[in-house]
């Protein structure tokens, strides 16, 4: 979906009509191609010619293999996520916080419930009353999550997050406003000295984004193993292996999980491993395999500050039957630091808030410390970690201090 030209627009389509359609094409065997489309429109003695023709043909391809009323939103390069409510309340996001999508809407509740179940097929899911929910990753990369009536009240609830078609730049985030070109040359020391670190922040603060960026600046002669449970990282790179996670199927076998990804990942001679996010059980084996030589790996993991990555950590980690003093055992040695974005509410700004080291408190516990601050203004100045985040980058031949002002 990604990508393409905008379309012009069209009045929905009655749901008859676009079944008809549907029909004479899997009769014909034919692809859903412009031509295609318009020559079964005709033959179903639509009313239509010129531009409405064109544009009731647009409208109806988009029903058929896109996303319907959402595609022009899709095809927006500034679009990030698209929101369905209800049929007239569809929301996007382009950076700068949620919008109502003014002129966007489905003819009913049906239409929205069609569209997201043939979503789901697409991506290979099942969506009906016996499993109303899927999240998924479809063809072009877009993220998909849906919830049926009535799991969901009053209407299906679809949610799409887009997917670029390359990564970022550093200095593309740099560019926007993420960080200052001082933090900038901070990250990329970071990467040059192979620090084992974990991207964190909430939900929507860009986490992938800034990770695919910092990829991108991995050595070239390095591999990159991603274990995902939704392929959403795009690195650019050119030696990347991606393993993506996998649902069970109808009869509840064949489930993949983030857990078996990781560990098949180490028998891949992996230079870095990575974990696109750490949501469970698998922060068990990422701790493990970063104790066990398999410097600068990393990953991402929501919590809200930099200071509550251990505990969130922590909580993980129970979940694989890991005590509290072995799982801050293994943390201390396995991670070397923590860079934790923030999404402003008001200007919807995703920045780099800091980034932190870990270190033991007094009974032992991996505790995060901050090494360096980026202010919202721009602003970059060393933390009370500065001096222990400069030792551990110097053991590897790094000095994260060169070319800054302090």
């Amino acid at each position: 979906m990604r990508g393409r030209p905008r379309e012009p627009a069209a009045p929905p389509q009655p749901a008859a009509l676009v079944d008809a359609v549907r029909l004479r094409l899997a009769e014909a065997g034919a692809e859903p191609t412009t031509a295609s489309v318009a020559a079964a429109l005709r033959a179903e003695h639509a009313p239509l010619g010129g531009e409405q023709l064109m544009a009731a043909v647009h409208a109806l391809r988009a029903e058929i293999v896109g996303a319907g009323p959402l595609d022009p939103l899709l095809a927006d390069p500034q679009v990030t996520d698209v929101l369905v409510n209800a049929p007239d309340e569809v929301w996007v996001d382009r950076g700068c916080g949620l919008t109502r999508a003014e002129g966007v809407s489905f003819p009913d509740a049906a239409a929205v419930r069609r569209l997201a179940q043939r979503l789901a097929t697409a991506a290979g899911r099942r969506l009906d009353d016996a499993r109303p929910w899927a999240d998924a990753r479809l063809p072009d990369g877009t993220r998909l999550h849906a919830v049926l009536p009535p799991t969901a009240v009053g209407c299906t609830h679809i949610s799409l997050r887009v997917s670029r078609a390359r990564a970022f730049t550093l200095e593309e985030l740099t560019g926007a406003g993420s960080l200052s070109p001082h933090g900038a040359h901070l990250l990329r020391a970071l990467v040059d000295a192979r620090l084992s670190f974990l991207v964190s922040g909430g939900t929507g603060s860009g986490k992938t984004t800034l990770l695919s960026a910092l990829l991108g600046l991995v050595d070239p002669g390095e591999r990159i193993v991603l274990a995902e449970d939704s392929a959403e990282l795009r690195p650019a790179h050119p030696h990347v292996v991606r393993l993506e996670a996998r649902p069970p199927n109808q009869e509840g076998l064949g489930r993949v999980d983030l857990r078996d990804l990781v560990r098949q990942a180490l028998r891949m001679r992996p230079d870095r491993l990575v974990v696109g996010e750490v949501r469970g059980p698998e922060v068990l084996d990422l701790l493990s395999a970063l104790n066990t030589g398999h410097e600068g790996g990393c990953g991402t993991v929501h919590a809200n500050t930099g200071a509550d990555v251990p505990a969130r950590l922590e909580a993980l980690g129970s979940m694989a039957g890991l005590d509290r003093a072995a799982l801050h055992s293994q943390l201390c040695a396995a991670l070397d630091a923590v860079v934790h974005l923030v999404r402003h509410p008001g200007s919807g700004l995703r920045r780099v808030a800091g980034v932190h080291v870990l270190v033991r408190d007094r009974a032992g516990f991996a505790v995060t410390v901050p090494a360096a601050v980026f202010q919202p203004d721009g602003g970059f100045g060393p933390g009370p970690g500065w001096n222990h985040l400069v030792s551990r980058c110097a053991v590897r031949g790094v000095d994260p201090a060169a070319g800054l002002p302090w």
